[in-house]
């Protein structure tokens, strides 16, 4: 996600470096790249040479600090500038109404109906709400049964009416059900309409008058860049929606439509959505994505997802087993599954400061822990909990049953001691070195 802009802009800053200070001159051709990246990356020339022109005139009027290179100075400035542009903070979701209803809008294949799953799974796990989805598509029949697949996957219930032609009845039925039924949440997946499709606009119009959602969000295919950016104007226009969905985030997206939707639209980027797990959808947080834009990372987001997956109790246990050394294989097989849980490994590594750059050539897959994970299956139980009896013969047999040769079972026995032996170290340290547990 955002590679090339991010190596574009790092290129601009390069310039300022050793720099005194800063000003007209050297500045000019800083600000210039800057510009040039931005309108690569699909963002519209006027709202870049807008925000470029912000970014100089605060550059210019800084004192730069003894302590605080150029560079640094303007890398603080773009980043909050970013942040600015794409909405300033998080924007929440309004559930008031019994039900909350919200209303899921946008072009064909922008990823409505996932979006849709992707939803009611957040509301469910993360705010406790019992929602009921919507089929309310009722010119594409596998809408209907692709949401009946999520809503199964999930447990959650969903209404449709296969023979009625009628949208609008569908979802006033749907609210009635729903408070009969003591759903607080109804999600309306609607078809995918083109905006110059004056009939399926009109429709869409007729859904939000007859139900008055709480939320009407707008679903963008990021990898459309600019052109979904218009679009969403044009589905402003007609529906004054509240907020923005950004999908496949996770795909060949040169960040146009992330940096331009709010300045065009002036409503908020809400969610992002990436992949087809129905897990991958996470809030947007501006200043959070323009850090990750700088390559400054994003801990935050990194430390909330493991706070999601890993539990107190079994972290506190951990806790009081690294510091007697007692870490086992089990150990290390129960965290390996608790890391997968959080997402894609390489967009994880990517929100640690400095390590997105040096692994944007890396291929780094979700199954570069099958191997580690086969040869931890192919020990006993005895072997797992107690890694100093594996000797040379039980090696020979992990390595068979795993399918890898003795050379790699062998490096990495030598790199989990290596681990032990670090881990016996941080426990020495002040506080209990990494503080496992610890709130």
């Amino acid at each position: 996600m955002f590679e090339s802009l991010s190596e574009r802009l790092d290129s601009a800053f390069k310039q300022l470096r050793g720099q005194g200070r800063i000003n007209e001159l050297n500045i000019a051709n800083t600000v210039k790249d800057i510009r040039r990246a931005l309108v690569d990356a699909d963002v519209h020339y006027k709202i870049a040479k807008e925000f470029t022109d912000t970014v100089k005139t605060k550059a210019l009027g800084e004192k730069v600090l003894t302590s605080v290179s150029p560079g640094q100075l303007m890398v603080k400035i773009v980043k909050d500038e970013l942040t600015s542009l794409m909405g300033g903070s998080e924007s929440e979701l309004n559930l008031t109404g019994n039900p909350a209803v919200i209303l899921i809008a946008g072009l064909q294949g922008s990823g409505k109906t996932t979006l849709s799953g992707k939803l009611a799974n957040y509301l469910k796990s993360k705010k406790g709400k019992s929602p009921l989805l919507v089929a309310a598509d009722i010119y594409r029949p596998a809408a209907i049964d692709q949401l009946k697949v999520l809503g199964d996957q999930l447990q959650v219930d969903v209404y449709s009416e296969p023979d009625n032609k009628n949208a609008i009845s569908i979802a006033q039925n749907a609210i009635k059900e729903a408070k009969s039924r003591n759903k607080n949440v109804v999600i309306i997946d609607t078809a995918g309409r083109l905006a110059i499709d004056e009939a399926m606009m009109r429709e869409v119009e007729q859904i939000k008058e007859a139900v008055k959602p709480q939320e009407i969000l707008f679903v963008v295919d990021s990898m459309t860049g600019q052109d979904a950016v218009n679009t969403a104007k044009a589905f402003n226009d007609r529906l004054d929606f509240t907020g923005v969905v950004l999908t496949k985030l996770d795909g060949d997206t040169r960040g146009g439509a992330a940096l331009s939707v709010k300045y065009t639209v002036n409503k908020p980027i809400k969610f992002i959505s990436s992949g087809e797990k129905l897990d991958t959808l996470d809030v947007f947080y501006p200043e959070r994505m323009a850090q990750r834009i700088l390559g400054m990372g994003d801990i935050t987001s990194l430390v909330e997802k493991a706070q999601a997956q890993f539990d107190e109790t079994q972290a506190a246990r951990l806790q009081k087993k690294m510091r007697k050394n007692q870490f086992d294989f089990q150990d290390f097989m129960d965290q390996l599954q608790q890391i997968k849980k959080m997402g894609n490994i390489k967009d994880l590594m990517g929100m640690i400061p400095g390590v997105g750059k040096a692994i944007k050539d890396v291929d780094v897959s979700d199954d570069s822990f099958k191997g580690i994970e086969a040869m931890i299956q192919s020990m006993t139980p005895y072997e797992r909990a107690n890694p100093d009896v594996i000797n040379q013969s039980r090696r020979a047999r992990i390595a068979k049953g795993a399918g890898k040769e003795m050379s790699e079972v062998n490096q990495f026995m030598k790199q989990f001691e290596q681990m032990k032996q670090m881990m016996k170290m941080m426990n020495k340290m002040p506080l209990g070195g990494m503080g496992f547990g610890k709130r």
